[in-house]
């Protein structure tokens, strides 16, 4: 509401004319005394009202002492113990002088808080979570305070903190400070305080302030040190461009090595139409060490993903995971996976589907290395498969399904000194119609009769070289899937109140398939599957499945609590063992043979919150475990969340593939992270150990502690580089800490620190 003079001296005669402990509308505005007070005519437009004095007018009121009112100048004039009160701020100060029109003004020695965003009661309040579980207030102080619009405060000589206590845990103190409620905090030549503490200067900040989570401005830095990185410090840019896309601009700065450039977008474009992209640039400089000395370079790295819809019925995907030097990737990276991840990888592809048929365009590129300069790429660019999907052929009980492909397809071999180009072309059709018979709950079978044409622009002579000559391959496929007769037992066992009941399931299964001859195996360029298939040959395929459901009582939800398969495959050609892909140890160059191993496989679901796995195979000639690999988790409540892993490739005399020592691996891992509830405490501990060598890999440890309005987070890591042979020590030593301010958060940099992913931070 907008005051005259008019309406001042109005409302003046009639609070001088008040009683005590009574209220006096006018004009939309009211007067309130708690007790008995005065008022005094200075001059025509000047007047002055002495005791506890209460004005309200709209939405802003002023408790004083001792007010005096101009209304030629429209100017208001407050001493002792001056309270404002405008929406959600309270200014509290010795003395204010406000004008009523412009409703602006200059508060001395003051102090005030104002509570961003709608109070948690209220619908669309914000997720305290972002604010560190308390109510989203700032506070701030100062010598002159000047409010210079309606959510705008000028502060000299003062600061502000969004941790509202009687001694704040953090707080930002400067010579000049613009405060813009729910948008942003200015500040020149600032101080960061932790518990009055100076830790900090910086000549420039801004920090936002704002009931939106996602606010533009520089994100809390990150500190750490490294044996071979030296001391670091990681800063980060959040731009919050829109609420369906961001932009965040990375630094990291090394003391021994140099640094590096990074940027990270996000999108959301719709349901289905999402992704990011990060990039980042390393810049090394020559850095010694104790016995070596590493050159200067520069190395890359390219990671993203999205999916996009194109109309109703098209999508386009990208997938980008590239590094330009492997030995950056094993020697920076803190995440433990992506320190021993070997591949890297890009593809795109456009696919659409039209009733019974799909569409697809792909690109795809994906390079192995084996030590620093060998390395084997696979891909296709580009590959189209048009298939039709199942449907019943001439309104029968038999389906027909056509998979349709071309690829020219990309193999290639490189050495430091050679590069081996197997790259070639291959069409391929496979129709096939599939048969089920389901009229018995105890016994189904499917049975499928498939013809498969491929034809490749290369072929191998002889003498085993791939010519320029091209080749093709038709044959026949005959198989048929049995499972059953199943058998079944229920057991109920009776409680104080209800009945529980556990199922047994016995599941035997039996497949058997026939793949015509085949003249020219020899002559085929052999990729992948597609081109290993032996001809003539019947495999066979037979084992058991136990299943155990329980029911609890009360009629609660029937869950399987235990899944175990044994099973085994017979060829009659031996050379198919070699190029079985459903099993693991195919492919490892074993000598041939009519048997595959014994593949055993074990999952139990005890709980609700824990989850084992097993999983092993057991060559029967030899006798004796090819591979073994288990794995648990538990998930209690979100506050205790565990796994650990186990996994042994054995020796087996005698048997190829196996009996190389070199070759053998024995490891096991394990995470746990526990955190309270409210997520106030958190600890974290990881680990990979190599029980063949009796050393660790790594050990990474985090704790981590938010109060209302801050938190601290520290982090540990040990990790054997000794294997690596290129390393300049033999185990770096880790160490990473970060500040969180409540209603602004850290990062995590581009390598994992923080236990964050690589290179996705907590903005």
């Amino acid at each position: 509401m907008r005051y005259t003079p008019g309406i001042l001296v109005v409302f003046c005669l009639a609070f001088w004319a008040a009683p005590p402990a009574t209220a006096q509308e006018l004009a939309g505005c009211k007067a309130h005394t708690s007790r008995q007070w005065t008022m005094e005519r200075l001059g025509t437009e000047h007047w002055k009202l002495v005791g506890q004095v209460e004005v309200t007018c709209v939405d802003e009121t002023f408790f004083a002492d001792e007010i005096e009112l101009f209304t030629d100048q429209d100017r208001l004039v407050a001493t002792g113990n001056v309270v404002f009160t405008s929406g959600t701020s309270r200014i509290a100060a010795e003395r204010l002088e406000f004008n009523t029109r412009t409703k602006t003004g200059t508060f001395y020695n003051a102090s005030g808080s104002a509570t961003i965003g709608q109070p948690a009661a209220q619908p669309g309040a914000e997720d305290r979570s972002v604010f560190g579980t308390q109510e989203p207030d700032v506070y701030f102080y100062g010598e002159t305070l000047q409010k210079l619009g309606e959510q705008k405060y000028k502060i000299t000589r003062g600061g502000f903190t969004t941790c509202l206590q009687p001694t704040p845990r953090w707080e930002l103190t400067s010579r000049s400070v613009t405060l813009n409620l729910e948008h942003y905090a200015m500040l020149t030549n600032s101080l960061f305080k932790v518990k009055g503490v100076p830790v900090f200067y910086m000549p420039i900040f801004y920090y936002p302030v704002q009931k939106d989570d996602r606010a533009t401005g520089f994100l809390i830095p990150t500190y750490g040190s490294s044996d071979i990185r030296g001391q670091s410090l990681s800063n980060a840019f959040f731009w919050a461009i829109s609420r369906s896309q961001d932009l965040t601009l990375l630094h990291d700065w090394y003391s021994q090595t140099g640094q590096g450039y990074g940027t990270e977008y996000r999108y959301v474009r719709g349901p289905g139409s999402d992704g990011f992209l990060r990039l980042y640039n390393l810049r090394e400089h020559e850095a010694q060490y104790d016995d070596t000395t590493t050159p200067e370079r520069q190395s890359y790295e390219v990671r993203g993903a999205g999916t996009q819809r194109i109309g109703s019925a098209v999508r386009a995907r990208f997938r980008a995971d590239y590094f330009s030097d492997i030995q950056v990737q094993q020697t920076y990276h803190q995440n433990v996976y992506e320190a021993s991840r070997r591949q890297r990888v890009f593809s795109g592809s456009v696919g659409g589907a039209w009733r019974e048929y799909n569409i697809t365009g792909t690109v795809d590129r994906s390079e192995y290395f084996y030590g620093t300069t060998s390395s084997t790429v696979r891909g296709g660019a580009p590959r189209l498969l048009v298939n039709r999907n199942e449907r019943p052929l001439f309104g029968s009980f038999a389906y027909l399904a056509v998979n349709t492909e071309y690829n020219r397809l990309i193999v290639q071999r490189k050495a430091e000194t050679e590069l081996v180009d197997q790259s070639l072309t291959r069409y391929d059709i496979l129709p096939r119609i599939r048969i089920p018979f389901t009229k018995w709950q105890f016994l189904t079978a499917n049975s499928t009769v498939a013809f498969r044409s491929t034809h490749w622009t290369e072929s191998r002579d002889a003498l085993g070289q791939q010519v320029d000559q091209g080749v093709s391959r038709n044959y026949y496929e005959l198989q048929s899937q049995v499972t059953g007769p199943v058998l079944n037992r229920i057991w109920t066992f009776r409680g104080s109140k209800y009945a529980e009941k556990l199922k047994h399931s016995i599941q035997p299964f039996f497949n058997v398939g026939r793949i015509s001859g085949i003249d020219n195996f020899e002559r085929i360029v052999q990729i992948d599957a597609v081109d290993t298939v032996v001809g003539s040959t019947t495999r066979v395929a037979y084992g058991v499945t136990n299943r155990v459901y329980r029911k609890p009582g009360g009629g609660g939800q029937s869950r399987e609590i235990l899944n175990a398969t044994v099973g085994q495959s017979y060829y009659t050609d031996a050379r198919a063992a070699q190029y079985d892909r459903y099993y693991q140890t195919s492919f490892n160059g074993t000598a041939p043979t009519k048997f595959s191993p014994l593949s055993i496989a074990i999952r139990t679901l005890p709980t609700d919150y824990m989850t084992t796995n097993f999983r092993a195979e057991y060559d029967t000639r030899f006798h004796g475990f090819r591979t073994m690999a288990a794995d648990g988790t538990i998930d209690w409540h979100g506050w205790v969340q565990a796994s650990a892993g186990w996994s042994q490739r054995r020796l087996v005399e005698g048997l190829a593939g196996f009996d190389d020592p070199d070759r053998l691996d024995h490891y096991i891992n394990g995470l746990t992270n526990v955190r309270l509830k409210q997520n106030r405490y958190g600890v974290m501990y990881q680990f990979n150990y190599d029980l063949l060598r009796s050393s660790f890999l790594q050990q990474r440890m985090m704790a981590y502690y938010n109060a209302q309005c801050c938190g601290f987070a520290v982090e540990y890591q040990a990790y054997d580089l000794s294997q690596l042979g290129y390393s300049p020590v033999q185990k770096d030593n880790r160490l990473n800490f970060s500040f969180t301010l409540a209603g602004i958060g850290t990062f995590a940099n581009f390598f994992g620190a923080m236990g964050g992913p690589s290179g996705n931070g907590g903005y």
